[in-house]
C-alpha cells in the first residue's frame, strides 16, 4: 500500500501535467482557428461586401490587432468564464454551450452507463473459456464491429431497424432538444456511439482477466479454497479493469468527437451540432470555445482515469 506522501506526490505530478495541457489546448485552438481559411470578417460583410464595412467588422472584431494581442485578451477572458460572443448573432457563446449541452450529454451519458456493464460483462464472459465458443463468437464479432466505421455503422443500422423494419425514427427530427421524452429515438444513436468502444474494452477485459486469473496470487487464493466467484470478481477483475479504465476515459474523449458525427447523421441539436454550424459561419468565438470546452473535458477525463488507476493497481497508476 502506497504511502500518503507518495499518493499527494502523484496527484501534484498529474495536476501540474494537467495545467500544462490545459494551456496547450488554450494555445492550440487559438492558432487552428487562426489558421482556418478564407477571412472572417469578408464572410460576415455579406455577399457584396464594402471595403469600408470590413474595416469596421476587422477593427470591431480586433482582427486588425497582432495575433498574440488578441491571444492574450482572449486567455485572460477564459480564465474569468468570459467565453465571447457569437460574431453573427451576439449571443454569449455560454448559451451555445446551454443549449447544446443537454442533448450531448444524454447521449454520453447513456453510452457510458451502458458501456461500462457490457464491454466488462462481454470482456469476463471471453474470459472465463478462453478459446471456447462463447471466446471466439465474441472475438470475432468484435473484430468485425470495431472494423466498421461509425457513419457507415450508423447509415446501416437506419437502413435495417428504420426504413426496412420500420421500427425505429431515422433521425430526431420533431423532438426537440427533449429526447428523454422520445426514448425511441436515442436507441440507434447510443448503439452507434457504443460499437467500437464495446469492442476496444471488452477485448481490454478479456486480455486483462485472462493474465490474472493465471497470476500466482489467483493460484493462491485457489489453493486457500476460494470461491471462484470470489476469485474471479473480488481479485481478478479489479486488476484487469485498470487498463480499460484508461481506455475508458479515452473513449469518452472519442464520444466528443464521434458525437459530432452522430448528432450530423441523426439531426440531433446537440453541441456537434451547434460546433458545425459555427465553422460553416465562421463563428470563431463559438469554434473557440466549443473546442476549449472539449479540450477541458479531455483532460479532467484523463487525470481523473490516471487517478481511479493508481486506486485499483498503484504500480499501473504510476508507470502510466
Amino acid at each position: 500500500m502506497r504511502s500518503f506522501p507518495g499518493l499527494r506526490s502523484f496527484v501534484v505530478r498529474r495536476l501540474l501535467l494537467g495545467a500544462g495541457q490545459t494551456a496547450a489546448v488554450v494555445l492550440l485552438v487559438f492558432a487552428l482557428t487562426e489558421a482556418l481559411p478564407g477571412d472572417a470578417a469578408v464572410a460576415l460583410a455579406g455577399d457584396q461586401p464594402d471595403p469600408a464595412r470590413i474595416a469596421a467588422i476587422r477593427e470591431s472584431m480586433a482582427l486588425d490587432r497582432p495575433a498574440y494581442e488578441r491571444l492574450a485578451h482572449w486567455a485572460g477572458a477564459l480564465l474569468h468564464g468570459d467565453f465571447g460572443r457569437s460574431l453573427v448573432t451576439g449571443r454569449p457563446v455560454t448559451d451555445y454551450l446551454a443549449d447544446g449541452l443537454a442533448p450531448t450529454l444524454l447521449l454520453a451519458a447513456l453510452t457510458v452507463t451502458l458501456l461500462v456493464p457490457v464491454g466488462t460483462g462481454l470482456g469476463v464472459l471471453a474470459a472465463r473459456r478462453e478459446g471456447g465458443r462463447a471466446d471466439r463468437l465474441i472475438s470475432s464479432l468484435t473484430l468485425g464491429v470495431y472494423a466498421v466505421p461509425e457513419f457507415a455503422f450508423g447509415v446501416l443500422l437506419v437502413f435495417v431497424f428504420a426504413l426496412r423494419l420500420g421500427w425505429l425514427p431515422p433521425t430526431a427530427v420533431g423532438y426537440g432538444a427533449d429526447l428523454l421524452a422520445h426514448p425511441e429515438a436515442l436507441i440507434l444513436p447510443v448503439a452507434v456511439l457504443m460499437a467500437r468502444p464495446v469492442c476496444s474494452i471488452s477485448r481490454l477485459v478479456r486480455a486483462g482477466m485472462i493474465d490474472a486469473l493465471a497470476s500466482p496470487y489467483v493460484a493462491q487464493a485457489r489453493r486457500y479454497g476460494i470461491a471462484p466467484a470470489r476469485i474471479r470478481y473480488a481479485h481478478a477483475l479489479p486488476n484487469a479493469v485498470a487498463p480499460a479504465t484508461q481506455q475508458l476515459a479515452r473513449t469518452v474523449d472519442w464520444l466528443l468527437g464521434g458525437v459530432i458525427v452522430v448528432e450530423a447523421l441523426f439531426v440531433i441539436p446537440g453541441l456537434g451540432t451547434v460546433l458545425l454550424d459555427a465553422v460553416k459561419a465562421r463563428d470563431l468565438p463559438v469554434v473557440q470555445g466549443l473546442a476549449v470546452v472539449f479540450g477541458l473535458v479531455s483532460v479532467v477525463l484523463n487525470l481523473g482515469a490516471d487517478l481511479v488507476v493508481h486506486h485499483l493497481a498503484p504500480r499501473t497508476g504510476v508507470a502510466a
